[in-house]
């Protein structure tokens, strides 16, 4: 039985320039097609909850998403958290990197990466 799911409603949803830099990224670490994008949360940081994006292999209770042609892993209990987030990629002179839109997050901190529900 598959765990994937390949529909037009996904959790969370990538801008033009994160999947570009996804895509960029793969190519250049040479990841493996078995490995996917881990989106998830974790405890810790100054607000309670951290962010989870990395390359990483499917575990027990992932649930597999298809988004923009990337394969997303997500733990079936970090969607609660992350339902409608939209990952986004900076690259400006006063930030640079990934940041997070997340409509369930009551409260986050300054470096963007920490937040609270």
């Amino acid at each position: 039985m598959s765990n994937t799911v390949e529909t037009a409603f996904a959790p969370v949803s990538f801008t033009e320039t994160a999947v570009k830099e996804l895509l960029k990224l793969k190519n250049q670490q040479e990841i493996a097609d078995d490995f996917g994008l881990r989106v998830g949360v974790e405890g810790g940081g100054c607000s309670g909850m951290s962010y989870v994006l990395g390359f990483d292999q499917k575990k027990e209770g992932d649930q597999e998403f298809i988004i923009d042609n990337i394969k997303i892993f997500m733990h079936k209990a970090h969607q609660m958290y992350l339902l409608g987030m939209q990952i986004d990629w900076q690259d400006g002179l006063n930030s640079r990197g990934f940041t997070f839109s997340n409509p369930n997050a009551t409260s986050s901190c300054g470096c963007g990466t920490s937040f609270s529900v």
